[in-house]
């Protein structure tokens, strides 16, 4: 992958350019049913038919487990890629190369040969630590280290351990010297020498789930410091994105059903040995949410291990409070704090697979850690420790994206504190027609909500229409209806990116705290004729605004002389226009 930006007008050309039918047909045989094309959902396991795709918005929707998306969204979940990925695999479909750009768009990019070299060295790199360990007179050091903590050749070759020569120049006597130092195989001196970075140590190759070598982690076999070494930021090597072991894992299993989370390279390898083929260990850095969306496209289920002391317990909440930015429903995290004085290596030791294995099984839930810990040093039982728990608890239910989970957080809290209402934003009650309201307000609010609903979709499935909005110079401020800063952001994303379609739009939204809602209103069916599509939206706009505007006044005119300056100059306009 070369570096540099990828030019957001090439990604909108790309979503144009390739229609999603021929895309998803290429992978899973589609067959047409009415408007649009069917097949058994490639994300789950289904007995009949409920994966749709439509030509017409581009975008598929699974009826049985909820996936939806556009091309990108495909490629990323179906083959396990990162966006950056996933946009070279579809400009590959399309026939076309990917153009960069870097920060300043003046310097030139790197070139994709330079990029290539460097995989190619840290490939030979590898050989070369694997042949030191299996042949050298120090290797025998290595190997019987490794030995003694009883892990056998199968499991060393599968992990493509090494040994690093206890020498200061193995690599330079080999390779060129600029290109190990853009490796971070080297270090430079003040005087412009330089000389091997790691030196006696067991050598842990660090693996892309492509399967290519992108870093080192090292171990030595004495008493030096540090004891662990990685290699340092590269092109190629991110240790704040990538973790250890993860294509070791996939090879095993394509699809874990859960996936461990441990602290060090030992642990996966030694939990490997004992029959667990489903731990990653971070490099040497906190958990990070790149780590955590990562190991997410290959398993629903997360498992933090920590050792059961002081530092292991500090390290489970800190990624704890990196999991709140990346729950989202359908994911499931989970934390595994071990006996005191024992890492995943030494228990899985002790007591075997089994048991072990039946701890995972039994792993707290992220929800039920949380609060637990929260609750630990309060008094539940007085208004003082439940006011205490709802100012802890709030900042971090608010890092929640909208969803069941956050709902249902949410919920939790108002049980424990014994408040009916608390002040976090929960999801708009547009987007939540089955929520419990008074007979009154479903009344009251029935024409209202459809209005936004309706007009929010026919915007986001139709952006062209953005011109009948243009034309009635709203103004925004004296409107309040659920819905309204939604409706807001999505014109001024559309005014300001100009999409020519609704899959293009909804690529502006990946990755944003809306991103959910947006797609479901795309893939909502209004049933509407093509040709009817402006007058229904100019209609139902109208409608809108009308119910909105009557709505302020009327509370504007409720609150009297209550009113501050701002409020009544917008009473002023209302009335002007009644």
């Amino acid at each position: 992958m070369s570096g540099g930006r990828i030019p957001r007008e090439f990604i909108d050309d790309l979503l144009t350019r390739i229609d999603i039918v021929d895309l998803i047909d290429s992978y899973v045989p589609l067959k047409k049913v009415g408007t649009n094309h069917s097949a058994r959902c490639p994300f789950h396991t289904e007995k009949s038919p409920s994966f749709s795709v439509n030509r017409t918005k581009q975008f598929y929707h699974c009826f049985g487990c909820g996936v939806s998306g556009n091309a990108i969204s495909f490629v990323m979940d179906f083959n396990h890629l990162d966006f950056v990925e996933a946009i070279e695999d579809l400009a590959s479909f399309a026939g076309v190369e990917v153009p960069r750009e870097s920060a300043n768009n003046q310097q030139p990019t790197q070139a994709k040969d330079t990029i290539s070299n460097l995989y190619l060295l840290m490939e030979h790199v590898t050989a070369l630590y694997v042949q030191q360990l299996r042949a050298s007179t120090d290797g025998k050091i290595a190997v019987d280290y490794l030995k003694n903590r009883g892990i056998t050749g199968d499991i060393a070759g599968q992990f493509m351990l090494g040994y690093a020569p206890n020498a200061w120049n193995t690599l330079t006597e080999r390779f060129p010297a600029n290109t190990l130092v853009d490796a971070g195989l080297l270090v430079a001196r003040d005087d412009g020498s330089a000389y091997d970075r790691f030196r006696h140590r067991i050598m842990f190759p660090i693996r892309d789930k492509r399967g290519r070598v992108i870093g080192f982690g090292g171990r030595v076999l004495d008493d030096s410091l540090p004891k662990y070494l990685n290699s340092p930021e590269t092109t190629l090597f991110h240790k704040g994105k990538e973790v250890y072991g993860l294509y070791e894992l996939l090879q095993t299993n394509p699809k874990p059903q859960r996936i461990l989370i441990v602290e060090g390279y030992m642990d996966v390898i030694a939990l490997a040995q004992a029959g667990i083929n489903y731990a990653v260990a971070t490099l040497g850095t906190a958990t990070s949410q790149a780590h955590l969306d990562l190991l997410f496209r290959f398993s629903s289920e997360l498992i933090f291990c920590f050792d059961g002391d002081k530092a292991g317990r500090e390290a489970a909440w800190r990624a704890m409070e990196v999991a709140f930015t990346s729950m989202k429903d359908g994911r499931q995290l989970r934390i595994m704090l071990l006996p005191s004085q024992h890492d995943p290596d030494s228990l899985v030791r002790k007591e075997g697979l089994i048991e072990f294995t039946e701890r995972t099984h039994n792993a707290q839930a992220l929800s039920a850690y949380f609060f637990e810990q929260l609750s630990a040093k309060l008094n539940l039982t007085e208004m003082e420790g439940r006011a205490q728990l709802v100012a802890k608890a709030k900042p971090y239910l608010e890092k929640l994206s909208e969803s069941a989970f956050k709902d249902m957080m949410i919920s939790h809290l108002k049980a424990l504190s014994g408040l009916a209402t608390l002040d976090i934003p929960e999801r708009a009650v547009i987007f939540n027609p089955g929520q419990r309201n008074s007979p009154q307000d479903k009344a009251r609010n029935a024409g209202r909500l459809s209005s936004a609903r309706t007009a929010i979709a026919l915007l986001l499935q139709n952006p062209q229409i953005i011109n009948l909005i243009e034309q009635k110079n709203i103004d925004w401020d004296e409107l309040e209806f659920s819905g309204v800063e939604l409706l807001k952001d999505i014109v001024k994303t559309i005014t300001t990116y100009r999409p020519s379609s609704a899959t293009v739009l909804m690529e502006l939204y990946r990755d944003n705290a809306q991103e959910n809602t947006v797609k479901k209103l795309i893939m909502l069916d209004l049933m509407l004729p093509e040709d009817k599509v402006e007058d229904t939206f100019n209609d139902t706009l109208t409608r809108l605004l009308s119910h909105a505007r009557s709505g302020t006044l009327e509370k504007l005119l409720n609150k009297g002389a209550e009113l501050l300056p701002h409020e009544k100059e917008t009473l002023r306009k209302l009335l002007a226009q009644k």
